[in-house]
């Protein structure tokens, strides 16, 4: 239907658009994630601040709570920045400002407290009706310039106030005390650094606008953080981080030895990593205490006041002290790690990552302008008062006449303003004056001050057309401020020192778990089950069992041992000896523990740490040399080591011996063949080499030995004694022959020991 024809009552009622669903919202949203990301989560590079904390502190500043006024409550400062500037909820205004009064959170704090403002075990503050607060020197640093024209100012929400845009003040903010955030599809991270090695970067950056990011980190050597710690990366990770804006830092708590007398010893912390809390932290290390996941750590005290003191004590004095502090930086937060994402808002408040270089030299950018303004605020302040200096000079000469055309005139300011060729601002001050003004003095004064005006005119015009001069005046000012903050002062002095960890080691097994002696068996059926201490293997006790069950494996093992058990599909499972059932009844089911079906028999079951090698052999008479190391698995599914031929199986795992350097292997047929253990080849995975050939049947066992010392096997009966045939000659052969009979006396199971 045309649209002159349409029926007016299908219009949308007045007032209501007619949109796309889809369309409205994403309008209405990136509105409100560009609000988010420029008005709240992200702070401007120029002067480091999110609009919350710029708001406080020139609420502070209105009040007047300079560093040399007395404190006011935090309450009054509260309600002035939500009723004024920052119309939203009093907590998280003044959560902000605690946050700028913790000397543990910011390294250059900006609001100096009084009363309860939370601590660095966790405790809340006070609430905001018991604290007091007033600016730091650093706050003052920041803001100077405001009344100087140095930074624009805008109506505050209800067009009742002014607030300035941004802080002019030459204190680098942003990177000092660092900045945290997250906004919409973006977040920022900044470590604090240090304010006397950014000041030296800005001047080299003032002089030379061409410095790379080598030349810049010469002076600034890492973060700096408020609570210490030590910076464990090395330089180049450094160096790369800053380059990209991006990458992060692991910090370690500091720690010392204090020793004992008797020759005991104790660990001593005296800083913790930034942002960790130091009641969680003990917590966590006396968790490692209670559930015994850290064997050789004895006991954990917080003997803190107003210094951190950790003490930690070892389980016994023999304890290596790297090893126990190496464990403790894996498994609590005495490492952790400060990521490094430099997203600010540049000189345009456009949302940009920039490396610590492009950060410093947009800054000094805005130092440059920021000097420019207020030298021309103050030319426009000195051209002013000059102008009224000529007039009062002027009135001082014709003293005499200026007061009669006082007197006897109606209008005299148009009167003098004709007669002596004054302006009218130079006239209004002169009618303006008081008649104490009218000394001698006062107009010797006036042309001293007039004389000092045009020197400093002078100077200033000069400055403002040579950038040289600038240069030189900007450095001036950031050498007065870097003298402020310098290293032999307590505030400026570096805190978090860089040291390259050294490469890590592996943590024995034993360091996390308490090593005990245990003996484990496993039953026909497969029940798994580990009691505590080496008992007589050949105890009835020991290997009791339920009604039809029976022995399969039973071993000694440590409470630190992996244990591998080896299924007839190839596959090799790892059991933790610590984590096995108790010797309490009969055990559980092996299975339970890891993915094995109920159809497939166990071949083997021994400890890892039996041998650096294993002999590995499938029922068809293949096998192989596997590396004990590769045959441990990670997960409960196992790993695949031998991959038998279709209707073959895995059917023996036997550690290879140091001194072993021959295989000997009996097949079913009963023909036994001995040859060098070299001719078999090392694999973690495989079908393996034809060890014997067989006519009929398979392997029935398989075995390396010393071939120097000969080959042995039981004999059989209660003697358990043991026949050694030590002229091997007529078995020898090469790998795959098919071998001969067997020496007199050989087992008639065909087995060269006994499991």
């Amino acid at each position: 239907m045309p649209s002159d024809l349409a029926d007016p009552a299908d219009a949308p009622p007045v007032g209501i658009l007619d949109a796309p669903f889809d369309s409205a919202l994403s309008e209405r949203y990136l509105v409100y994630a560009l609000s988010t990301i420029t008005a709240r989560s992200l702070p401007d590079l120029r002067d480091g601040l999110k609009p919350v904390h710029r708001r406080l502190l020139w609420a502070m500043r209105l009040l007047r709570l300079d560093p040399a006024a007395g404190y006011k409550k935090c309450a009054r400062v509260v309600g002035d920045v939500i009723g004024k500037f920052h119309p939203h909820g009093d907590v998280a205004v003044y959560d902000a400002m605690v946050r700028l009064a913790q000397d543990f959170s910011l390294r250059y704090p900006l609001v100096d407290g009084q009363g309860n403002f939370g601590n660095i075990d966790g405790d809340n503050p006070a609430a905001y009706r018991y604290t007091e607060a007033r600016l730091t020197q650093v706050a003052i640093d920041l803001m100077e310039g405001l009344d100087e024209d140095a930074a624009d100012f805008r109506p505050t929400y209800n067009n009742e106030e002014q607030e300035p845009e941004l802080f002019p003040g030459l204190f680098p903010n942003l990177l000092a005390n660092g900045a945290s955030g997250i906004a919409v599809g973006m977040a920022t991270s900044i470590p604090p650094h240090n304010a006397a090695e950014l000041l030296d970067a800005a001047m080299l950056l003032v002089d030379d606008r061409g410095a790379t990011d080598a030349q810049i980190l010469q002076h600034v050597k890492g973060p700096d953080f408020p609570t210490g710690g030590i910076v464990v990366d090395p330089a180049a990770a450094i160096a790369e981080a800053y380059a990209t804006g991006r990458g992060g830092f692991r910090v370690r708590a500091r720690w010392g030895i204090e020793r004992e007398k008797g020759g005991g010893w104790r660990i001593v912390l005296s800083e913790i990593p930034y942002g960790v809390t130091k009641g969680k932290l003990i917590v966590e290390i006396a968790a490692l205490v209670d559930d015994r996941k850290l064997p050789i750590l004895g006991d954990v005290r917080d003997e803190s006041d107003a210094e951190i003191r950790i003490v930690i004590e070892p389980r016994a004095r023999t304890v290596d002290a790297d090893l126990l502090m190496e464990s403790l930086f894996r498994m609590t937060e005495l490492e952790s790690r400060f990521s490094l994402n430099l997203n600010v808002l540049d000189a345009q408040r456009t949302p940009r990552v920039l490396s610590l270089r492009e950060t410093l030299a947009q800054w000094v950018d805005h130092q440059f302008a920021v000097l420019r303004r207020r030298t021309e605020h103050r030319l426009a302040k000195i051209t002013d008062r000059l102008e009224l200096l000529r007039g009062y000079i002027i009135a001082f000469l014709n003293l005499d006449r200026v007061i009669e055309i006082i007197r006897g005139e109606d209008e005299p300011k148009p009167v003098m303003m004709a007669e002596f060729g004054l302006s009218d601002r130079q006239a209004e001050a002169i009618l303006n004056m008081r008649l104490r003004s009218l000394r001698r003095l006062e107009e010797m004064e006036l042309r001293r001050e007039q004389e000092g005006l045009g020197k400093e005119q002078a100077e200033l015009t000069l400055l403002l057309g040579s950038e040289a001069r600038q240069r030189t005046r900007l450095k001036r000012d950031m050498k007065r401020l870097r003298d402020r903050y310098g290293p032999e002062t307590a505030l400026g002095r570096r805190r978090t020192a860089l040291v390259e960890a050294a490469p890590t080691r592996d943590i024995p097994l034993e360091a996390m778990i308490e090593r005990e002696p245990i003996t484990v068996v496993l039953s026909q059926r497969g029940w798994v089950r580990a009691m505590r201490g080496h008992l007589d293997l050949g105890s009835a006790e020991t290997l009791k069992f339920k009604e039809g069950d029976g022995p399969a494996f039973a071993f000694h093992a440590q409470t630190t041992d992996k244990l591998l058990l080896a299924a007839e599909n190839g596959r090799f499972y790892t059991l933790a000896a610590d984590k096995l059932p108790g010797g309490r009844g009969f055990g559980e089911p092996v299975r339970a523990s890891i993915d094995l079906e109920g159809s497939i028999g166990v071949v083997a079951f021994l400890p890892a740490r039996t041998a650096a090698k294993l002999l590995v052999a499938a029922s068809d008479g293949r096998g192989f040399i596997a590396p004990t190391a590769e045959t441990i698995a990670e997960t409960r599914k196992g790993k695949t080591v031998m991959t038998p031929r279709p209707g073959a199986r895995l059917k023996l795992v036997r550690p290879v011996g140091p001194a072993d350097d021959y295989v000997a292997a009996i097949g079913d047929n009963r023909k036994m063949l001995v040859f060098p253990l070299a001719e078999l080849a090392e694999m973690s995975r495989g079908q393996g080499m034809q060890m014997q050939r067989y006519r009929d049947g398979g392997l029935a066992d398989a075995i390396t030995f010393g071939f120097a010392a000969g080959l042995s096997w039981p004999m059989g009966g209660e003697s358990r004694r043991m026949r050694t045939e030590a002229d091997l000659g007529p078995w020898r052969a090469a790998r795959g022959a098919a071998g001969r009979m067997p020496p007199t006396g050989f087992p008639r199971d065909n087995r060269f020991n006994s499991r």
